[in-house]
């Protein structure tokens, strides 16, 4: 079994999922008392998150390829970086060690390709959202088309993300007013939605949209536990 290097902290709220998914995909191909190898470097959000919004992403990514080649250093087979938003520094990090990146973008986009759907709606961090990092590399490298929410849509969903669930905060209301985004993205054409921040799993599922989510956190982590049991 190849040894899982994961860069979380961003937010810790769901680093936690990206760990049980990964155990409880390991426990279902292997049975018995069997559970991944991991290793794991949790960053301080807080300086993440400043970095963000100060449109630092070169120290951003200075941090995050920091962490890669410390869990590289402790033995790790391959890195898993549990956020969409720090993905936008994918290259940086990558680029930092000798072993592979797995990019939760790609992860998605097999699962979509293989529901055979052509169009989708994003909801993530504004950065997720209107920058090309994440949305030119379905498009580009997998011929996805994604629609996102309007602005004053986008910028409610860019403050639940930071100000409620990164917080560990699960809102009613916002429940609701993700569930009216997400309908919206149905009704201009999305056939499914991409959850493209880790923590909107912790607020909506299946049952809030009448279109297929993608949980970007689940998706990637079993993923990650696939790849740990190849040979």
């Amino acid at each position: 079994m190849k040894i899982i290097g994961l860069i979380g902290g961003m937010s810790w709220e769901s680093t936690i999922p990206y760990y049980r998914h990964i155990n409880e995909t390991i426990k279902q191909r292997l049975g018995g008392l069997h559970s991944a190898k991991v290793v794991l470097y949790s960053v301080d959000f807080q300086e993440v998150e400043q970095l963000q919004h100060q449109g630092n992403w070169l120290a951003a990514g200075a941090l995050l390829a920091q962490a890669a080649k410390s869990l590289e250093a402790a033995g790790a087979d391959f890195l898993v970086i549990c956020t969409n938003t720090m993905h936008k520094v994918y290259d940086q990090v990558a680029q930092s060690v000798a072993i592979p990146l797995c990019h939760i973008a790609d992860a998605t986009a097999d699962i979509i390709r293989h529901d055979g759907l052509q169009t989708v709606g994003l909801l993530g961090t504004r950065f997720t959202m209107e920058q090309d990092f994440y949305k030119g590399r379905l498009s580009q490298h997998h011929g996805i088309n994604v629609i996102i929410p309007d602005e004053a849509d986008r910028e409610i969903v860019h403050r639940v993300i930071y100000q409620e669930l990164c917080l560990g905060k699960i809102e009613p209301q916002s429940r609701q007013e993700f569930s009216r985004i997400m309908q919206q993205l149905a009704d201009n054409g999305a056939e499914g939605i991409i959850l493209g921040c880790t923590e909107i799993g912790l607020l909506v599922s299946a049952e809030d949209a009448n279109i297929p989510l993608y949980d970007t956190a689940e998706i990637h982590a079993v993923q990650a536990a696939e790849i740990s049991l190849r040979s």
